[in-house]
């Protein structure tokens, strides 16, 4: 599948893969900022996300593959991957999969661990936003207060409707697929052959994605790594503290 990026300065390769729900542009000023210290940064969007393709198949195999496909497509021989919560998890497939095509490996608060679904709540209130019916954002957002009550939450949500051809507006992210198949993300990421590149793990302090109890299955996983905590961090470690996020990736990338 030929996927959406965007690009931003010249230098070693840095791609970067966004969450559930999100998309490229959330990445910008992170990838600025990466790029004005030497690095070729892409910030991608996943299949039924932002401005890449839709399909009905929709798994961290897939997007592993993905992946791999834009890097052969760009000529990119190797890279530094990162990836936040869904991007972790397809981050880290990819490594496991294509490891002689990563220099290091960097994933945001998502531990390779089975989570049972927990977005049941938001999928509900997206799927109750009638588009045929509501002409503004005003209107989706008052239908998503009835499911969502964290005002940060459904801006995120909201930062994905956009006008189609025909005047009506829709949501850039294949819902239909994702309410269908959300149980595919929180499956484990397997393997019989640990992996060997450099990694860094970050979570943030007030999250619970990457508990104690994880670090073992990490370590076991991919045992040139180790764990970073962002204090005062919940799950949206790089927004909620983007100063301490970039400083500890330059660290390590670096």
């Amino acid at each position: 599948m030929k996927l959406f990026y965007r690009k931003f300065g010249k230098g070693q390769p840095l791609l970067i893969l966004h969450g559930l729900f999100g998309q490229s542009d959330n990445w910008n000023t992170l990838a600025k900022q990466f790029s004005e210290q030497g690095f070729e940064v892409y910030t991608i969007d996943q299949r039924n996300h932002g401005l890449s393709p839709h399909s009905t198949t929709w798994n961290y195999q897939s997007m592993s593959a993905d992946i791999e496909e834009l890097m052969g497509d760009l000529l990119i021989e190797k890279c530094i991957l990162l990836g936040h919560s869904m991007g972790g998890k397809t981050a880290m497939q990819f490594a496991l999969d294509h490891p002689h095509l990563l220099d290091k490996l960097i994933v945001a608060d998502m531990a390779p661990k089975y989570y049972p679904p927990h977005h049941q709540a938001v999928i509900q209130g997206l799927q109750a936003v009638d588009f045929t019916k509501i002409k503004n954002r005003k209107e989706a957002e008052d239908i998503l207060s009835i499911y969502i009550d964290d005002i940060g939450t459904k801006q995120f949500l909201l930062k994905n409707i956009f006008w189609k051809d025909d005047g009506i507006m829709d949501w850039r992210f294949n819902l239909n697929v994702i309410a269908e198949q959300i149980e595919n993300m929180g499956k484990p990421i397997e393997t019989d052959h640990p992996c060997e590149v450099p990694t860094l793990f970050i979570r943030g302090e007030k999250s619970l994605y990457i508990e104690d109890s994880d670090l073992g299955l990490i370590q076991d996983i991919f045992p040139r790594s180790y764990v970073e905590t962002i204090k005062d961090a919940g799950h949206w470690v790089h927004a909620e503290k983007p100063k301490e996020f970039f400083n500890v990736v330059l660290d390590f990338i670096k």
